[in-house]
């Protein structure tokens, strides 16, 4: 007849007195309470292994820190874990086993949340951009996502919890913020994928959940408005160095926070030459651009102005910065171009210019620093493109003189003027 146990009281526990030998208490099924001669009282748990057929004697905790429910329910539940067949094994799982993979789990999934994770792909991305895009990016995510699912295991976020942490965004009706997060988090995911924190990425395709923004280019001119922009610009009584940082963006065709970041230090007069260093590019990559002899012309008419300052086009408040970005849309907006220009788009204004006048497409992305996705062609970019960018930057300049003058406009209509050099 088989052995019955009494069940142990909690009375009984703490009347328990420690002797010379260490002094087992049994409440069956496989727990037991062993009181050792300094006093200590520890739980400890009995089983057979399921697949070696060995006792197992397991530590599972110290009395009172966990109370006698509490190990009565450990021992439950490693005795169910027994009890249920492993499809790998053919045989019960063993519990020791078992709680060290939940322990190794719990301490993995808390060191890698989405929050760590997000920040260990950040470090990276920030080689790979401008350190004001940089910060743009992580302050999106800080705001529109670490709250909801920051603390959450990498390894837990399904699809669903994704998009449900963009609700209130989409509430918002801010799709393009949307558009922009659903990017960030593939990569994000993607990232942890490739480092085996995931075996797959849950993002792709979260996109689809949302409704597409629509095109919000920069607003731009027409070509053919180009000379009644620039006779605007010239009537129009603005500080010199506004009025300078505007033509030289428009010669150069970059982006408005390069030209008005531009320092003296980037331009090399001898080969005719800016070099925007990557920190201030938008891609964290230098960006070589010829000037033009109407960009030098610009640059002289500046030096008096700032020539002995850090900065080419400087503040009007502290010209020991330079101009704020903003200073060129403020301008435009003044001379009566509100939605109809701003500063970005005379990029736009360029582009489109040069496209109908037939110049490589190749030329004109490489000119307007647009990283090529060809690595290859990006390298060919850069060693072959230069000498051709200038050519096409001198009919570009010359356009502009042309429309300074409005020898190009017939009857509202641009006229066509051959393209040099192609």
């Amino acid at each position: 007849m088989a052995k019955i146990t009494k069940s142990l009281t909690d009375t009984e526990i703490r009347a328990a007195v420690a002797g010379s030998k260490p002094i087992s208490l049994f409440d069956g099924k496989g727990l037991m309470l062993l009181i050792q001669p300094n006093g200590s009282k520890l739980w400890r748990y009995r089983y057979k292994h399921p697949a070696k057929g060995t006792r197992v004697m397991l530590g599972i905790g110290r009395y009172p820190e966990m109370t006698l429910a509490e190990a009565r329910k450990k021992r439950d539940q490693g005795n169910t874990l027994l009890a249920t067949v492993d499809n790998k094994t053919g045989v019960g799982i063993d519990p020791q086993t078992h709680w060290k993979e939940q322990k190794f789990k719990a301490k993995h999934d808390h060191i890698n949340t989405f929050e760590q994770v997000a920040k260990a792909w950040h470090e990276i991305k920030s080689s790979e951009v401008s350190e004001g895009h940089a910060i743009d990016v992580w302050r999106s995510i800080e705001r529109d996502l670490l709250p909801s699912i920051g603390n959450s295991p990498i390894n837990a976020l399904n699809a669903r919890d994704l998009i449900r942490a963009m609700d209130g965004i989409k509430a918002r009706g801010a799709l393009e913020t949307i558009r922009r997060l659903c990017q960030r988090i593939n990569e994000i995911m993607e990232y942890a994928a490739n480092i085996g924190l995931i075996t797959s990425n849950p993002a792709t395709g979260i996109n689809k959940a949302f409704k597409r923004p629509q095109e919000n280019n920069f607003p731009s001119i027409k070509p053919f408005e180009l000379p009644l922009f620039l006779q605007t610009l010239s009537r129009t009584n603005i500080a010199i160095s506004t009025r300078c940082v505007i033509e030289f963006q428009l010669h150069t065709m970059t982006r408005p926070n390069e030209a008005a970041g531009a320092r003296w230090d980037e331009i090399d007069f001898t080969s005719q030459m800016w070099t925007i260093p990557a920190e201030r590019m938008k891609r964290n990559k230098a960006h070589s651009i010829p000037l033009t002899e109407q960009s030098l012309a610009i640059l002289a008419v500046m030096k008096p102005h700032s020539g002995h300052r850090e900065h080419i086009f400087v503040g009007s408040k502290n010209p020991r910065k330079p101009t704020h970005v903003q200073t060129a849309n403020a301008a435009i907006k003044r001379m009566g171009y509100k939605n109809k220009l701003v500063a970005h788009g005379l990029r736009s204004l360029a582009s489109t210019t040069l496209n109908e006048q037939g110049f490589d497409p190749d030329i004109i992305e490489s000119a307007l620093a647009h990283v090529d996705k060809n690595e290859v062609r990006r390298v060919y970019n850069r060693a072959e493109y230069l000498e051709r960018r200038r050519t096409m930057m001198c009919w570009w300049s010359n356009r502009i003189d042309e429309a300074a003058t409005d020898k190009v406009t017939v009857a509202g209509n641009a006229k066509t003027l051959s393209v040099v050099g192609e």
